[in-house]
């Protein structure tokens, strides 16, 4: 095909420009760089629902081909894919006022009595804390915390994503920590004092 061993070389605005030329290629290797961890955004963004993650990456890939002459190539494409993508759940907070079902239905282990070391109960308990810690962050406070922290997207990369100032990024960054800490403070060795 057309990239051969450049492929992997390729830039995702190259390959992108390559994507509205109708190349297939050049679609799979998008797909295949970015579609785990976007599926992991989803899950974590719609409250461990991994059913509801699965149909939001698939929408938004054929959102990429629908709308790939909307993207301007001198821009960067991961902030612009995780711009659809914070859209996409914005929009889903606002069609669903209940989201507590999902991520009780979601996240309960099916049998705590199985054999599992004490280290994996804890670790359990720990995604299932957390998990519920970020339920009770606002939309804007948990989309800026799963951006910074599980997509290591930058200040200004998330900035562009949300479209607001980097000083708002900031001070949500700064209240979603500062929330999380205290609900997840039995978990601080060091928190007794």
């Amino acid at each position: 095909m057309f990239f051969g061993s450049s492929r992997i070389r390729a830039t995702d605005e190259r390959l992108m420009h390559f994507v509205k030329k109708a190349n297939d290629e050049a679609f799979e290797i998008l797909y295949a760089r970015y579609a785990r961890q976007l599926l992991h955004y989803f899950y974590r963004m719609l409250n461990g629902n991994e059913a509801l993650a699965q149909d939001f990456l698939q929408e938004l890939f054929l959102k990429l081909i629908q709308r790939c002459d909307s993207f301007d190539e001198s821009q960067s494409f991961k902030t612009w894919l995780y711009s659809i993508a914070y859209n996409m759940c914005k929009n889903e907070y606002r069609r669903q006022t209940v989201r507590k079902n999902y991520l009780q239905s979601a996240n309960e282990p099916n049998d705590y009595n199985a054999l599992a070391s004490e280290e994996s109960l804890d670790r359990q308990y720990f995604k299932k804390q957390l998990m519920n810690g970020l339920e009770q962050l606002s939309d804007e406070q948990r989309a800026t915390f799963l951006l910074r922290f599980q997509e290591e997207l930058t200040i200004p990369q998330i900035s562009a994503i949300m479209n607001c100032p980097a000083g708002t990024v900031k001070s949500r960054l700064f209240y979603a920590c500062n929330k999380l800490a205290e609900l997840l403070k039995e978990f601080n060795p060091e928190g007794d004092g």
